[in-house]
């Protein structure tokens, strides 16, 4: 198991004794001890139970746990607590907005033991009645259980192409008789998935013989026929479709398949639609349907019938960013705030992995949630930072800061400490239930700070989890352009913020943007990946991503646009 789940599993202990009315000192040891472990790089599952008990807040107990985890996948008392707890319950835990206390309320006052309860108790007005809640919470509650419903059969695109791939690699081992070629939601890299689809040449007979033989799949018989196999995945919602054709048809049906409804209705005057070549004219390749349409080639994962489609006509389609165009990391946060790993080893990491800097940006003061640097941490912050510049050169740390747009719009810290960091992102953590006008107004001001050198995560949306509070684009792009100041897609597979949808609307204001991971520590450096495919849906190049300069010019950057504004 990875430390993860092992702290997944302790974090639901405790809750589920606080739940049941549990001596609170229990319940905070668990806490304490999964607090103080988040920051270790070595792995649990390889350490004796010696080895766990010489761990800092964790004693004889939990450290006796964490073994049986290690040898069993749980522990007994884990599993008495989940034996008297209705399921329904502890998927309340998983609910945005209801702590352990409301859900002890709901489960004990009102008898619920579903989220479908729940929710229809949140439709009668029957949860607003109970003390402690009201309408406010009750709505709060109701929507949070609607965006979670609607996407309970859908995975982040990060987990779904893991299995995608999985699948792929089983077919590719089969060595079937006819082509097979994943399309859909995945090769368009949709920010959430809930299928993946395949295109098959492959004979019917053949073709089903194998998916019903692959252990990992279950097939669904009702919606399976002639032309399809239907199914999902056996430990996953995510569905599966693979549709059959003719070797002929094969680019036509891969190319229908792998493109938005808009794209695929496009036609010059008294032609046929891309649509209908693709589907008539048994053409060879995809490459070969664009030039019977006089169009240049346009990429899967851009074909949304928007602004590529005029490119196309012109020839003019941009090259898009690679990841090996991005020369270093802009966003990480170490063990001076929330970050599992110390700041030389995120720095390590990221050198090791081939790039040129990292601009380390731990959370400032206002954030006590994430340990947010006091002034006194921030200044021996900088202090290893140039210590660690001497000892790891050429290699670069820039020294950057989170801070949180407070409330009115301001940043986090006086005037004298932001002006000596070498950038500042600025991102809303606290108080997401906004207006669109509060919202739009709070980043505005922001914006218009001449210490903010980037916008993060614009709506503070977790995908799957809860919406972004609403903002109007244009106007915090705009706003943005007006004061030379980038906007991050974050490329966590959770955020995915700014959405690619606004992504070209920015490169045509002249705004730069920067992908980057939002790492807590080193093993998710390479989320940079999901940000770059989401820069390429909305035709993000290299020119116009910040961080695919080398660590020299872009030092010169910094220094160039703080002189500029004056700090």
């Amino acid at each position: 198991m990875t430390n993860k789940q092992i702290f997944d599993l302790l974090k639901l202990h405790a809750s589920l004794l606080e739940l049941h009315g549990e001596n609170n000192f229990k319940v905070r040891s668990y806490h304490t001890a999964v607090f103080n472990m988040e920051t270790l790089t070595e792995s649990l599952a390889d350490m004796s139970l010696k080895e766990l008990q010489g761990l800092e807040g964790v004693g004889k107990a939990i450290a006796t746990k964490i073994d049986d985890i290690n040898q069993t996948g749980t522990f007994k008392q884990l599993e008495e607590f989940r034996a008297k707890t209705p399921v329904g319950i502890i998927d309340m835990m998983q609910v945005d907005g209801l702590g352990i206390k409301k859900i002890k309320v709901i489960w004990e006052e009102l008898q619920i033991e579903t989220l479908d309860a729940l929710l229809l108790a949140c439709e009668t007005d029957q949860l607003a009645q109970v003390k402690g809640f009201g309408q406010k919470t009750q709505e709060n509650i109701r929507q949070a259980l609607l965006y979670r419903k609607a996407n309970a059969s859908r995975l982040h695109y990060a987990n779904a192409e893991i299995l995608a791939q999985q699948l792929e690699a089983y077919l590719q081992e089969k060595k079937l008789s006819g082509q097979v070629q994943v399309v859909g939601q995945i090769r368009r890299k949709f920010n959430v998935v809930d299928e993946v689809q395949l295109v098959a040449s492959t004979p019917h007979d053949e073709l089903f013989t194998v998916l019903n033989g692959c252990e990992f799949l279950e097939q669904n018989a009702k919606t399976s026929g002639l032309f399809a196999w239907r199914g999902k995945f056996k430990d996953s919602p995510l569905k599966v479709e693979a549709r059959l054709c003719s070797e002929a048809d094969f680019a036509g049906e891969v190319f229908i398949h792998s493109a938005s409804t808009n794209h695929l209705s496009y036609a010059e005057a008294g032609m046929p639609t891309l649509f209908q070549i693709a589907q008539k004219d048994q053409l060879p390749t995809e490459e070969a349907i664009y030039q019977k349409a006089q169009l240049a080639y346009v990429v899967p994962e851009m074909r949304e019938g928007d602004f590529e489609l005029e490119l196309a006509k012109k020839n003019e389609l941009p090259t898009l960013l690679e990841v090996a165009d991005l020369k270093g990391i802009l966003h990480a946060h170490s063990t001076y705030s929330d970050g599992k790993n110390t700041l030389e080893e995120m720095a390590v990491a990221v050198r090791d992995a081939g790039y040129e800097y990292l601009g380390i940006t731990d959370h400032s003061q206002s954030a006590f949630y994430a340990n947010g640097l006091p002034v006194g941490k921030v200044l021996n912050q900088l202090k290893e930072i140039d210590a660690l510049n001497a000892k790891l050169a050429p290699f670069k740390i820039f020294k950057g800061m989170e801070s949180d747009i407070i409330a009115d719009g301001g940043l986090d810290y006086d005037d004298d400490i932001l002006a000596k960091f070498d950038f500042i992102i600025a991102s809303v953590h606290s108080g997401l239930k906004m207006s669109e006008e509060k919202a739009t107004a709070r980043l505005i001001k922001a914006v218009e700070n001449p210490y903010t050198t980037m916008l993060g995560h614009p709506t503070g949306r977790l995908l799957l989890r809860r919406e972004g509070y609403p903002v109007n684009h244009e106007k915090v792009i705009d706003a943005c352009a007006a004061n030379d100041v980038m906007i991050e897609i974050n490329a966590s597979p959770w955020r995915l913020d700014v959405d690619w949808q606004w992504v070209h609307y920015a490169i045509k204001k002249g705004v730069k943007l920067s992908i980057n991971p939002d790492s807590h520590e080193v093993g998710t450096i390479g989320e940079v990946y999901y940000g770059v495919c989401a820069g390429r849906k909305g035709g993000l190049t290299k020119a116009m991503t910040l961080n695919t300069l080398g660590a020299e010019a872009l030092g010169q950057f910094f220094e160039e646009r703080k002189k500029k504004k004056g700090i």
